[in-house]
């Protein structure tokens, strides 16, 4: 089937519906397993579901080999254990936070991401301080709660604004890595790494039950495999098809859908009620994250839609 850029945009609406929908998953697994050993578990899938892509994309050639394998051990191993810590942090929000508000908190990475940069030389631009604003006033409807007496924090969201910090570190190590590793061997080795250290930790933290696999698989199935083959391997696969079509205005708006998805997901198949104040504060949020995407949408718009989004590399911070 030729690929159209409607079709692509299609497709890359699936891919923010499938991660979106990933926050159900994630926050359905914690009935029955611990947060680490879901991670490790789900990693470790998304690992080997993305593993078999080498033999329908051929090997990206960066230069010698043997540095190549050099930088995409020290990056890969980097990569992972920033992924594993973002992970943590999100998983265990995610224990006490609905999952529509979950997507919207982890969806300020977009917002994050040039923040961060400032810190090795990147300039961003006033939308994204105007973007941070808007950010900062929906977190506080989210996390700080009234009670007539004061103000009490919302700890498990504050855990989940910390993992997206942890993914916004993730996406600009990638952006410096990426022109100069394979994208499937750096992904796959990243994935490996959290697996593996997040499967320690599990052991540490949650005991030797965290080895049981097949137990794990048998009382999590669907939200294993959903998170695991579905949320890091097809959608990323996806992805990385569509955006070779998709004008990077498009994907920049459509990726961002996936905060929306997960609200919805949360009102379907969960029941999840959002009062006012929340609904409020995930609509700044929102308009935070689309308000720090203008210069992107503009720039998208005069490159034409052969050109590689760099904010969007990738397989999301939802995984």
């Amino acid at each position: 089937m030729r690929l159209t850029p409607v079709t692509a945009d299609l497709l890359m609406l699936l891919t923010a519906a499938i991660w979106g929908f990933g926050f159900i998953a994630q926050k359905e697994a914690m009935d029955a397993v611990g947060p680490l050993t879901f991670n490790a578990v789900r990693f470790g899938i998304g690992a080997l579901a993305i593993a078999p892509l080498r033999f329908v994309i051929p090997r990206i050639r960066n230069g010698d080999r043997r540095s190549e394998l050099r930088l995409l051990w020290k990056g890969g191993l980097l990569l992972g254990l920033v992924v594993a810590v973002a992970s943590a942090f999100q998983q265990y929000g995610i224990v006490g936070t609905d999952a529509g508000p979950a997507g919207f908190i982890t969806g300020l990475y977009v917002v994050f991401t040039p923040l961060l940069g400032l810190i090795v030389g990147v300039r961003t631009h006033v939308a994204t301080w105007i973007g941070c604003g808007l950010a900062i006033g929906g977190m506080w409807f989210l996390a700080f709660k009234g009670d007539g007496e004061g103000f009490s924090v919302d700890i498990p969201a504050m855990l989940v604004l910390v993992g997206a910090f942890g993914w916004a570190t993730q996406v600009l190590i990638v952006d410096r890595l990426s022109p100069r590793t394979d994208p499937i061997e750096l992904t796959v080795f990243q994935f490996l790494i959290v697996a593996v250290t997040s499967m320690i930790a599990a052991i540490i933290f949650e005991g030797s039950s965290a080895l049981n696999i097949p137990h794990i698989l048998s009382v999590a199935t669907w939200e294993v495999l959903y998170s695991g083959v579905l949320a890091i391997g097809v959608a990323f696969f996806v992805q990385i098809v569509a955006q070779r079509k998709s004008p990077p205005a498009h994907v920049a708006i459509l990726l961002s859908l996936e905060a929306v998805f997960a609200a919805l997901g949360g009102w379907w198949l969960l029941d999840e009620t959002y009062d006012g104040r929340t609904m409020f504060g995930c609509g700044l949020m929102l308009a935070g994250i689309l308000a720090s995407q203008v210069p992107r949408l503009r720039s998208g718009r005069k490159q034409g839609s052969n050109r590689t989004d760099p904010g969007t590399r990738g397989a999301g911070p939802d995984v």
